[in-house]
């Protein structure tokens, strides 16, 4: 029976908004900064 498409799976939300995925572009770089500089305990997924 194939998996329900709807469902998040950790390793595909990692590929498409993970930390690295963020460092490769200047908007994703300054996404990043932006919560760093709010005070996000988490940046990323």
């Amino acid at each position: 029976m194939k998996k329900n498409l709807k469902t998040p799976t950790k390793i595909v939300g990692k590929r498409r908004q993970g930390f690295l995925v963020k460092m490769a572009s200047r908007a994703g770089r300054k996404l990043l900064a932006r919560r760093r500089q709010k005070g996000r305990k988490r940046l990323s997924i």
